[in-house]
């Protein structure tokens, strides 16, 4: 079932195959080399290849490795059950094991986060914990102290490298798989969600079930979107404006959020847009989390609407 899914089929077995920075790839050349995974925590945005890259660690060394996930396992009892039963028992390969603790900064850092402190220190003759987050302020210093920390930010100069290493590799993957495309709406997807390389593989997954990738499926908001929005906004006509919300489901609710961020000064007064601002970087931060993505966009529109002065 996993190989239906790109991501999965298609994810780099080593620390070569990987698309990342030369020299974060080098340090972790480096690590293979050495035979020795150190307690290490990854860091950076969704679907830049933290999990990806600690898995290929693992792999490559050969050792018995255990994942968990931090937001669906996460509370104590839990966490110690799983950890101490695979710390416990002999590795059938020999050597230390290895516990990749994903999205660890869903753990809670008054409980969850102190005891996690705990196991790291208490099987450190049998265990190494690889810990990843998309955001680092949300675990406690002396888990910062215990790994070696690694951030997955590319460097503004490797950006456009980057991204065209990884548009040859999503075409590669949907010449393998027999989908036909426009180059140019390949590159489109790319740009748009990088450096989430996870999201433009679902996505290419799902507009392949079309048969092709083309122009048509890049639906942008238009100004004049933008602009009947800003309208029902203005008008504050609540029922209309969840409507288009409604139409306009497909798009990423940050780039309706960065759309009415580029376009604000046309619509509202100079005195509102800060109040705009910090209202949409709010509610940007917590698209990361929520549950209901629709729920946010009208919750931050709601607030807009209740906030701004319109010209």
């Amino acid at each position: 079932m996993s190989d239906f899914l790109w991501v999965e089929k298609y994810r780099p077995r080593t620390v070569s195959e990987t698309i990342l920075p030369d020299s974060m790839k080098e340090i972790f050349q480096k690590i293979v080399a050495s035979g020795e995974v150190p307690n290490m925590l990854f860091t950076g945005t969704a679907g830049v290849g933290k999990t990806t890259v600690a898995k290929a660690l693992c792999n490559e060394l050969g050792v018995d490795f255990i994942m968990i996930n931090g937001s669906e396992e996460g509370n104590i009892d839990t966490l110690r059950t799983k950890i101490k039963s695979f710390a416990s028992t002999v590795s059938l390969s020999g050597g230390y094991k290895v516990v990749i603790l994903d999205e660890a900064d869903y753990l809670n850092p008054q409980s969850t986060q102190p005891a996690l402190r705990g196991f790291i220190e208490e099987f450190a003759n049998n265990c190494r914990f690889i810990l990843t987050c998309n955001f680092k302020n949300r675990i406690i210093e002396p888990l910062h102290s215990r790994c070696s920390v690694y951030d997955f930010t590319i460097p503004k100069n490797e950006k456009p490298k980057i991204a065209a290493t990884f548009y040859k590799r999503v075409v590669d993957i949907l010449t393998a798989e027999n989908v036909a495309f426009e180059p140019k709406a390949v590159a489109t997807l790319v740009e748009r969600y990088f450096p989430d390389f996870r999201r433009v593989l679902n996505e290419c997954q799902r507009y392949s079930v079309v048969g092709k990738i083309d122009a048509g499926v890049l639906v942008n908001l238009s100004d004049e979107n933008v602009k009947s929005l800003m309208g029902y906004l203005k008008e504050k006509d609540f029922k209309a404006m969840r409507g288009w919300v409604v139409d306009n489901i497909d798009t990423e609710p940050h780039v309706i959020f960065r759309k009415i961020y580029d376009s604000m000064v046309d619509y509202i007064s100079p005195q509102s847009i800060p109040q705009i601002v910090i209202i949409l970087a709010d509610y940007q931060y917590k698209n990361a989390f929520v549950a209901d993505h629709e729920l946010n966009v009208v919750a931050c529109l709601t607030e807009v609407m209740a906030s701004a002065q319109w010209k």
